[in-house]
């Protein structure tokens, strides 16, 4: 078990400039971008994410992947390459790396595969993602999987036809990712969050 001792040195410490230069960054490629089907900026996300990363403990990098892990996946069609090397030029390897790591599907031009195909082979990454990355990637689950399970239980089963997996899917899609995460982090505390994230979308799916 850890200990408060544990806790009083868990985290990145200050955050630099090099955070504020990925802020901007991530403003600029999603400041049009929203919330699918809904009003609320895109960038909340992204925002949210990174504070995940932060008070698990993670580093300044992790954060910085946590705010740009989908500037790759939304770029415009043939452009993912373009975005990868500019972050790499910005913000270094290792940061470049988690968030090709953690995109589902490169932007590339290739084309996307069917929704559950695609999501099995996301799935079977997560065994060999880098380590860095794998905490940025658990921290996007959760709190992709809370709000939809939030939004679930205010605005009913319904809220589930917005999403290409329907309500079943996306139990199976958020359930395989905490198992598989669970294997590389056992006890780490965002697979409990992600355990909650899984109780309550079978809570709101009837």
């Amino acid at each position: 078990m850890s200990t408060l001792d544990d806790w009083q040195r868990l985290g990145s410490g200050p955050l630099g400039p090099r955070y504020d230069r990925a802020l901007a960054m991530a403003a600029e490629h999603h400041r049009a971008q929203l919330r699918k089907g809904s009003r609320v900026p895109y960038l909340s996300h992204l925002l949210s994410v990174s504070a995940l990363v932060l008070e698990q403990g993670g580093s300044e990098d992790q954060a910085i992947a946590g705010l740009l892990h989908d500037a790759v996946e939304d770029a415009p069609e043939g452009r993912g390459p373009a975005v990868l090397a500019d972050i790499e030029a910005q913000f270094g390897p290792a940061v470049v790396a988690m968030v090709a790591a953690c995109s589902d599907n490169p932007n590339d031009g290739s084309g996307e595969l069917p929704w559950r195909q695609r999501k099995e082979a996301y799935v079977a990454t997560l065994a060999t993602k880098r380590e860095d990355a794998l905490l940025v990637t658990a921290c996007d689950k959760v709190h992709n999987g809370s709000r939809i399970a939030a939004d679930a239980a205010t605005y009913g089963p319904e809220f589930f036809t917005r999403f290409a997996g329907g309500r079943d899917g996306l139990r199976w899609y958020y359930a395989a990712c905490r198992d598989a995460i669970a294997a590389r982090m056992p006890g780490a505390p965002v697979v409990r969050q992600l355990d909650r994230v899984v109780e309550d979308l079978g809570q709101n799916s009837s």
